[in-house]
């Protein structure tokens, strides 16, 4: 067993670097692109998922909002669609899951603004529920009917998403032409994170100047 355990390891971390080798650098600068272009419009970016991908986009969220913060400039506004438990299930006991990112959404997003979807498969494929993630391809249309942008974080195929998105990730296979839930939700977190860094640096090269120290030139 202990072979096997360090065979898997092996297997696994030799995959994660080759994904991490494939993954275009392109794609994700198009992303803080899209993702900059909302700051500098005074929008806000809404993100969701479903699942370990509904954690990762309250985390992400979370870092838009706060670790891109820099002292003295305007902050990036963020929201997760994800967070609020008692409207989420509400929303589902009323409207249907298929519509719990679209009912949060109407009213309020609209052109500045961007929709970043995360998703395993991008919306293809189906288990015993029916369809894969219906309800972000749902959203994502929505978002582009109100003149907002969509972004998405993938994997496999990149499913609908990957069509809808104005700028889209997709994380790669590895050379064996693997990938797996847990390597796709792995990397959305490395991509985040390296998003929210170069964000920060251009806040800091480029934001505008904090409200309030605006009031007070």
């Amino acid at each position: 067993m202990w072979s096997d355990n360090v065979d898997f390891v092996e297997r696994y971390l030799r995959q994660t670097a080759e994904v991490a080798l494939a993954t275009s650098r392109e794609d994700l600068a198009k992303v803080i692109e899209l993702l900059f272009e909302c700051y500098r419009a005074r929008g806000t970016i809404y993100t969701c998922g479903n699942g370990g991908s509904a954690a990762n986009a309250s985390h992400l969220a979370a870092d838009l909002a706060k670790f891109t913060r820099v002292s003295g400039r305007r902050r990036m506004q963020a929201q997760s669609l994800c967070d609020n438990a008692a409207l989420v299930s509400a929303l589902t006991n009323d409207e249907g899951f298929g519509r719990v990112f679209v009912e949060q959404l109407v009213g309020r997003i609209g052109r500045g603004d961007v929709l970043l979807c995360l998703s395993v498969h991008g919306g293809s494929g189906a288990d015993q529920a029916g369809p894969w993630s219906q309800n972000l391809v749902a959203a994502a249309r929505y978002a582009r009917a109100e003149g907002a942008r969509v972004g998405a974080l993938v994997g496999y195929d990149g499913g609908a998403l990957r069509q809808l998105a104005d700028a889209c990730v997709v994380v790669p296979s590895a050379l064996d032409g693997s990938t797996s839930t847990p390597h796709v939700e792995g990397f959305h977190e490395v991509y985040h994170h390296l998003v929210c860094d170069r964000l920060r640096e251009l806040v800091h090269a480029h934001g505008e100047p904090a409200e309030d120290e605006a009031a007070r030139s």
